[in-house]
């Protein structure tokens, strides 16, 4: 698999790296800077735009200075017509399109695509896991990818016959969320940690919901994919 957490952390460690020659608590940092942020402000800042969730675990050090400064991260955002949003508890923070009075729609800097059939059933599937595994005490909760592989088939429709090609959705499909950072890879190339990230981007009203959709289509293709584009949405990057 050519998707490796460590080296995204790492990548992102590295290029931190490269700029800290500059003067962590100065708000000019250059010629004709009028931005009203210090640096390691101005960084987080762009790591919340540019990631689809920053956590403790993968930017602690951008974590920590939102929470020191939650007002002035969120009164940013807010230009952007963005909300923040942040689980104290599992402290994961991300941004959504904020909607005008009457549901209208700001313009967006947002990407919103709606996850892909096998994609949602992946989250879904996660979702599940990681919150068994933390009832019953594991710190971490892990999963391997024949697992995730098999849920998605227990969704094939009867009349479905290309299982070479619903095999091929299903495994891009894992490619694709651990790609989004919401399965972190291990030492074992087919094993990989649940992020603590998937319940609140998973919300339980939204999960029930989908649920309930494709139980009563019983993996049919029709009803999936109605629920696919119209209950789950993810916003990407710009």
């Amino acid at each position: 698999m050519s998707v490796d957490g460590r080296e995204l952390e790492q990548e992102y460690a590295d290029e931190v790296e490269d700029f800290e020659v500059v003067d962590d608590h100065s708000v000019s940092l250059f010629e004709g800077d009028e931005g009203g942020l210090e640096y390691a402000q101005r960084q987080a800042l762009v790591a919340l735009l540019k990631q689809r969730f920053i956590s403790a675990r993968t930017h602690p050090r951008d974590w920590q200075v939102l929470i020191d400064d939650e007002r002035t991260f969120r009164s940013r955002l807010n230009d952007l017509f963005l909300d923040l949003q942040i689980d104290r508890d599992r402290e994961v923070a991300w941004k959504r399109q904020a909607l005008a009075e009457g549901g209208a729609r700001f313009p967006t800097l947002l990407h919103d695509t709606a996850w892909s059939r096998e994609e949602t059933l992946v989250l879904v599937h996660l979702r599940d896991r990681l919150r068994a595994g933390l009832a019953g005490g594991d710190a971490r909760v892990y999963v391997d990818r024949e697992d995730i592989v098999d849920y998605i088939a227990t969704y094939r429709p009867a009349h479905a016959t290309d299982e070479s090609g619903d095999e091929k959705r299903a495994r891009n499909a894992v490619t694709a969320v651990a790609k989004a950072g919401l399965l972190i890879p291990t030492a074992a190339e087919e094993r990989f940690e649940i992020s603590e990230a998937v319940e609140p981007l998973l919300p339980l009203e939204l999960l029930q919901e989908l649920l309930e959709a494709l139980q009563q289509a019983n993996g049919t293709e029709r009803g999936v994919e109605a629920a696919d584009g119209d209950l789950f949405e993810r916003e990407g990057e710009e």
